[in-house]
């Protein structure tokens, strides 16, 4: 599909050269702060993941908050599933699973929450993948989309140590006044629209990186988290991610 910036089998070798999937997922885990404000505010009781496996905010959303969680994804290795639940003490029937393509899926039903955590980079139409999540989301719900921000220096750390990567995101969607227009062009109320987090660097495989690179990464996350611990702020210049949040009527 000429939208995608990735493919099934991208993803396929991505997940399977991935060890320690199943992992204990936090009551802290990142953006909890915004997830439980939507879900207390707006008492969310239904969920969705999309693009989500294995499902760390579908299992986050189960273990804390007790909804009716499903997640949703075109490639679901059920061991890997199976191994993350146990390790956070919930049954595989806890949520439901969709392996699917989210562009021949029709939903058959909608929720009070739909979220992706990583996901719309992926795909050149920037509006198009947004209004398929929308078409997930009851009236009244709330779309949170979250995404990293390679406009930043973690951004430039990608395209000059990891090209490849680098090509597989959608830098031109990395633009909060970009997805809050497409937002309300499909008649959504944006609630905000924003870069998020003070500074971090990452790199794929890091371990798997030459030693001079991840010496150098260390050196730059080191100054970096010194000195926006003196001044902390959100910026486009050092924000890791960028967050969506949007109310349907």
């Amino acid at each position: 599909m000429d939208n995608l910036l990735t493919d099934r089998s991208f993803w396929v070798n991505y997940w399977e050269r991935k060890t320690g999937l199943s992992v204990r997922i936090p009551a802290n885990y990142l953006f909890h702060e915004q997830l439980s404000a939507i879900i207390k505010g707006q008492s969310v009781k239904t969920a969705i993941e999309l693009g989500g496996f294995p499902g760390y905010y579908a299992v986050f959303l189960k273990k804390y908050f007790s909804l009716d969680v499903t997640l949703l994804d075109y490639f679901v290795h059920p061991p890997v599933t199976r191994g993350l639940l146990e390790a956070n003490a919930l049954k595989e029937e806890d949520i439901h699973i969709i392996e699917t393509d989210l562009f021949s899926y029709v939903p058959e039903q909608q929720f009070d929450l739909v979220l992706s955590c990583g996901l719309i980079e992926h795909f050149k139409d920037t509006a198009d993948i947004i209004n398929r999540h929308i078409a997930f989301v009851k009236p009244g719900g709330t779309l949170f989309i979250t995404l990293p921000n390679f406009r930043a220096l973690n951004g430039w750390l990608q395209k000059s140590f990891d090209r490849e990567n680098y090509d597989k995101h959608n830098i031109g969607c990395m633009d909060p006044r970009l997805l809050e227009r497409i937002c309300r062009e499909a008649g959504l109320t944006v609630v905000q629209s924003r870069y998020f987090g003070h500074f971090s660097l990452w790199l794929e495989d890091e371990q798997q990186k030459p030693a001079g690179l991840r010496l150098f990464k260390k050196a730059l996350w080191l100054v970096g988290k010194v000195f926006t611990k003196i001044f902390p702020f959100n910026s486009r210049q050092l924000s890791p991610y960028i967050i969506l949040e949007a109310r349907k009527p």
